[in-house]
């Protein structure tokens, strides 16, 4: 395992190391284009400009001042070094060049001026801009160009670490939800595993308990011990069934079958159900409902009703014979609110949630209460426990949408 995650690592380095510098390449290719304007300073291109310039026999013609800038300027060398024409000479540019002159500023600066040049039959033609216009060195680029650089240089480097945590984050989330995977799956096995396993000597302890129970042959004392064997059986098979769906709603593999409930049909049914099971035997039952119906909720009614009957049995379990247990239901703005209430149970908080409740069922009645809650958040809602006299559960669940 260890082995595999260096492996996953080191590749991870080395797409990260080619991904940043393949991004600086291609950042730094945008940039030169970005820069070049074809190996001249201006957008005119000195040929076009001699093209404009002309010689009648007697005089110099040049008719490009629509091309070039108004604070450019421009002369013509003789081949002696003479300056035979000009336009918007500076004043500090001398009249004449020797060849020493003109080898040091043709590819570079005249007394400072970015100069550029273009050999011509009669001539060489020289143009220049402002000083400090341009940077010139092995290539040519404008002032505000230069001071652009920093940015692209920050540019490129924030896209390219952008990439790579992004690629990080692509990769590690996806390692880690294969991961989480692995480990819902193992748990769920196990569970499964363990379940199936108590299950069938649950069963034959169960079945053996109930024929002691009823044996007319044994005293009243064994049949009392049969039936609390019976009684802590249910109770671990029900124990054993929260298990399974709680682990099932935990990793998201509990598929909702949602239709549409009246929720004074929905009670009424749980509350017939829970007084026929004997256990309402056990304690004082009412159901509390509004007059006026109550709006429908899209639930699933297999996984409401096994929260309601986890709250109603606990009430029974947990308290003294002859306690009112209380079932009901009202709207709360955009809300149904369940409710069910009895007896002196102690949950973990005042007021807890799903979030307070201890993942491994520790808190007093943590595995059903802990249902209970993510049952309430598949579907939407929450539920809300709090401590007192008499113990209450809410169940907030949203009305459906017209």
């Amino acid at each position: 395992m260890k082995l595999r995650g260096l492996q996953k690592g080191a590749m991870l380095v080395t797409v990260s190391a080619l991904l940043i510098f393949g991004i600086t390449l291609l950042g730094w290719f945008a940039f030169g284009c970005y820069i070049s304007d074809g190996g001249q300073d201006w957008n005119v291109p000195m040929k076009e400009y001699s093209k404009a310039l002309t010689w009648d026999g007697k005089n110099y013609t040049f008719t490009g001042e629509n091309l070039l800038e108004e604070d450019h300027w421009m002369m013509l060398l003789n081949p002696q070094g003479q300056v035979v024409w000009s336009l918007r000479k500076p004043e500090d540019i001398p009249e004449q060049f020797t060849l020493t002159d003109v080898a040091s500023f043709t590819r570079w600066y005249l007394e400072d001026y970015p100069v550029q040049c273009w050999v011509r039959p009669d001539g060489l033609l020289v143009a220049g801009s402002p000083r400090g216009s341009v940077w010139k060195h092995d290539i040519a680029m404008n002032t505000q160009d230069l001071l652009q650089t920093p940015i692209w240089f920050v540019g490129i480097f924030l896209l390219a670490l952008g990439s790579v945590l992004g690629l990080a984050w692509l990769v590690v989330g996806r390692w880690f939800h294969q991961d989480q995977q692995i480990r819902d799956a193992a748990r769920s096995n196990w569970i499964n595993g363990v379940s199936h396993d108590i299950r069938t000597p649950l069963s034959v302890v169960m079945g053996y308990a109930a024929q002691l129970e009823d044996a007319p042959d044994i005293n009243l004392l064994y049949r009392q011990k049969a039936s609390a064997i019976r009684s802590q059986s249910q109770v671990i098979r029900d124990l054993v069934n929260d298990l399974n769906l709680t682990m099932r709603l935990d990793c998201e593999m509990q598929a909702l079958r949602k239709e549409l409930l009246r929720p004074e049909t929905f009670l009424r049914q749980i509350g017939a159900d829970f007084l026929n099971g004997g256990m309402g035997t056990e304690a004082d039952f009412e159901i509390d409902l509004p007059e006026t119906p109550l709006p429908e909720i899209n639930a699933d009614p297999y996984l409401l009703r096994r929260a309601v009957n986890n709250l109603l049995t606990n009430c029974v379990r947990h308290n003294s014979p002859g306690c009112l247990i209380r079932l009901g239901a009202r709207r709360a703005d955009r809300w149904i609110l369940l409710w069910v209430e009895g007896g002196t149970v102690t949950a973990s908080k005042e007021t807890v949630s799903y979030q307070p409740l201890e993942s491994d069922g520790g808190a007093a009645h943590g595995t059903g209460l802990r249902l209970v809650a993510q049952i309430a958040a598949a579907h939407g809602g929450k539920a809300e426990f709090h401590n007192g006299t008499p113990y209450r559960c809410e169940l907030w669940l949203p009305i459906k949408e017209s």
